[in-house]
């Protein structure tokens, strides 16, 4: 893993990029970066991990599924000012990519929101888009069929087999290869091993 290609690439492509040693610092510094605001997140074992909701609810109006369930959230963190997410890969030529199931996740870092946090460990990191597909599919998809209980061919072997299973999770990829038009993007790359 390359971090330095990794950050110069992202910001050549016009992503704000930060990294912190660890998640901690990572937190504090997001955390400073919100206030007064409303806040959508997307389903997220990292963002999970750093305790931002908690942190995050303490200044600002905050709506994630994982905490309230329901439409009204889903569709409330969609209009949210501040987007946060990770990413299930991030490629060392500065792309970022992510497979989603219902959509809400990844459409939101596509519209709608003044700024969008990506957020995501080193352990995300792939020397190239090929790499960083194989890890989404591959390590991502098949570790969120297994947290979900779903009754996958990927369970079986742990390898995406582009299946059309009733209990498919992946119907949707994205490919971030720059900020979307009138929204300020930041990806925050933190020196752990963070989510799946």
């Amino acid at each position: 893993m390359d971090l330095e290609k990794t950050r110069q690439n992202l910001e050549l492509r016009g992503f704000k990029v930060s990294f912190f040693d660890t998640g901690k610092e990572a937190a504090a510094h997001i955390a400073s970066q919100i206030s007064g605001c409303t806040v959508g997140f997307g389903g997220s074992k990292t963002l999970e991990a750093l305790g931002l909701f908690e942190t995050l609810s303490e200044n600002n109006t905050v709506y994630w599924h994982w905490k309230a369930p329901g439409k009204e959230t889903l569709k409330a963190a969609a209009f949210a000012d501040v987007y946060l997410s990770s990413a299930n890969a991030v490629s060392e030529d500065g792309e970022i990519l992510n497979i989603d199931g219902t959509g809400n996740r990844v459409a939101a870092t596509l519209y709608g929101h003044r700024k969008v946090f990506i957020v995501a460990g080193t352990n995300k990191i792939c020397p190239d888009f090929a790499s960083a597909l194989s890890r989404a599919r591959n390590t991502a998809a098949v570790k969120n069929c297994a947290r979900f209980g779903k009754k996958t061919p990927c369970q079986v072997d742990g390898r995406c087999h582009d299946c059309r299973s009733p209990e498919r999770i992946c119907h949707a990829l994205t490919v971030l290869w720059g900020p979307m038009g009138g929204m300020e993007t930041e990806v925050v790359l933190i020196g752990e091993d963070l989510g799946m």
